[in-house]
């Protein structure tokens, strides 16, 4: 018994040796930055968790709330209140202008149908925030994806606002926030179909491997042939040259086919646009490189 009792202290020993290493590294790439900067990583088949100092904290999430948006509605298509083949016609009305939307820039006119599916795509592979709006409107807003979040027992998460009304004030954003240690458990009980059903698991999966935006944040650096679901937030700068949030979540499947989840937030940054991403990829390289060892 002894024997084993010093190989587990020894072990834990090393353990923490080579997550101190990580922790290291990491605080190498933030030091000096003008942001505040929130990391962490959960082992999802295996057993690993690190967090920064800063994963605890209630970030604001900007377009990274699409895939929370998404599960919800994809909760309704389990239930049979929605299907995803179900045609949506969209007006002319609902393509607002000063905001993200390729279905805006592609249907110019409005008034015309897309189906569920689509809309998801939309609206979590390339962040629209139209498409992200109109699912709102489907299952009655923000408060529906708050209250199924709960449900299923995510804490410290808060979705109060529709993108309308969040690019409406600066502030706005900041209450729609959530931790890296939150987002860590949300994208691992997803993963492993804990939250919607196998085949809406499947298909969102799918969606977020698709994902076009933020190529310059956590799938930067890593191999082409790395497998990464992920999600993006960008809030831009206000006048005073502040970044609210760039933001990046994802589930990484290492060479050897066991998967991480990844949150990273860069919040309330002085930095440049080029810098925080930086910072996100530095960090999703650093992680990716400790883990496949």
């Amino acid at each position: 018994m002894k024997k084993i009792a010093a190989l587990l202290v020894l072990f834990s020993i090393f353990g923490f040796g080579q997550k101190q290493s990580l922790r290291n590294e990491i605080s190498k790439l933030t030091k000096g930055k003008n942001a505040t900067v929130a990391v962490a990583v959960k082992g999802i088949d295996f057993p690993f968790e690190f967090n920064n100092e800063n994963a605890g904290k209630k970030l604001p999430m900007q377009s990274v709330f699409k895939f929370h948006i998404a599960l919800a509605v994809l909760d309704w298509v389990d239930q049979g209140k929605l299907a995803l083949d179900q045609k949506v016609f969209i007006n002319k009305s609902e393509l607002l202008p000063n905001t993200w939307s390729p279905i805006r820039e592609k249907n110019p006119e409005g008034n015309f149908e897309m189906p569920i599916s689509e809309l998801i795509e939309y609206a979590v592979a390339m962040s629209d925030n139209v498409g992200c709006d109109i699912l709102l409107r489907l299952i009655g807003g923000p408060k529906t994806v708050n209250d199924f979040l709960i449900s299923k027992g995510m804490k410290d998460t808060q979705i109060v606002y529709n993108e309308e009304v969040m690019q409406s004030d600066w502030k706005n954003q900041y209450e729609n926030y959530t931790t890296m240690k939150s987002s860590n458990t949300l994208l691992k009980d997803f993963y492993q179909g804990k939250i919607i059903s196998k085949e809406s698991t499947e298909f969102l999966l799918g969606v977020l491997y698709r994902t076009s935006t933020g190529t310059n944040k956590i799938v930067e650096q890593l191999p082409k042939s790395a497998k990464v679901a992920h999600k993006t937030g960008s809030s831009g700068k206000n006048d005073s040259g502040l970044t609210g949030a760039e933001n990046d979540i994802a589930i990484i499947t290492l060479p050897n086919g066991k998967t991480y989840a990844l949150s990273i937030f860069v919040s309330d940054s002085m930095e440049s646009w080029e810098t925080n991403c930086k910072i996100i990829s530095n960090i999703s390289k650093a992680v990716y490189d400790f883990l496949k060892k």
